[in-house]
């Protein structure tokens, strides 16, 4: 049984984490399969965004626990992170459509993403507290970076538990829906970048993760205006802009 599901449709990419008998806990195997899945789309030029998703009843349920008993050295650590690392590091746009519980390791895999949406029966819950372990693979910045320091104490360190409408309400998600629409709302979002230029999006992803390091105005500028001078050049542009101006001219 593939532990990862890949389906290509109009430009967007759904990956299913796929193992429900364990509730599609993260393992090495998994990880393994999904560094495959992301190489294969990376270098497919019609792709040009992932829905990230779980086959039910969970999103992920957290690392594999006897994988993780055995983890003791940041060697062996970085295998069982390797899995949502390769999806936070890709420069495919990303959503995770959290359809049921992400926890612990699988809450990163959300995390991971580059927006979250959240259906009525998601559960976020971070969890490291409860079986002491101290969280890993970035855990707590990821968090605070979509977040606050209020959050993320509550749900790191009081072992607070989210569910859908909450995380949307806080903004751990970006909006809340129905189970049965959630599939379609995740790929209604990336049909959007998935039918931009393709080197245009990555451009932009890097762009805002990047200013995240970026402390004042002139340097916010400078740091864009040379992907702009470049996306002016590619004829994408003069196409789009000539398509824009034909159809003001003739609503006028």
């Amino acid at each position: 049984m593939a532990l990862v599901l890949c389906e290509i449709d109009d430009g967007v990419a759904t990956v299913t984490l796929n193992h429900p008998e364990v509730r599609n806990a993260v393992s090495l195997e998994m990880n393994g399969e999904l560094d495959a899945v992301f190489d294969r789309l990376e270098a497919d030029e019609s792709v040009g965004a992932v829905v990230l998703t779980g086959t039910p009843p969970a999103f992920s349920a957290g690392a594999n626990l006897d994988e993780l008993l055995a983890a003791d050295d940041p060697g062996s650590l970085s295998s069982i992170y390797a899995g949502f690392l390769r999806v936070a590091h890709t420069p495919l746009p990303t959503v995770a459509a959290v359809n049921g519980a992400a926890v612990g390791a699988g809450m990163n895999f959300a995390l991971a993403c580059d927006v979250i949406l959240a259906g009525q029966n998601a559960m976020f819950e971070s969890r490291f507290l409860q079986i002491a372990i101290h969280p890993g693979g970035g855990h707590t910045w990821r968090l605070r970076n979509i977040c606050d320091r209020q959050t993320a104490m509550a749900m790191v360190l009081f072992g607070e538990r989210l569910d859908g409408p909450r995380a949307a309400e806080i903004g751990l998600a970006w909006k809340c829906v129905d189970d049965d629409a959630l599939l379609e709302e995740a790929h209604r979002m990336a049909r959007r970048p998935a039918r931009a230029p393709r080197e245009l999006t990555k451009a932009m992803k890097q762009t805002v993760i990047d200013m995240g390091g970026v402390a004042d105005s002139a340097a916010a500028v400078a740091r864009e205006v040379e992907p702009q001078v470049w996306s002016m050049k590619q004829p994408e542009f003069k196409q789009r802009v000539a398509a824009l101006k034909e159809a003001i001219s003739k609503s006028s």
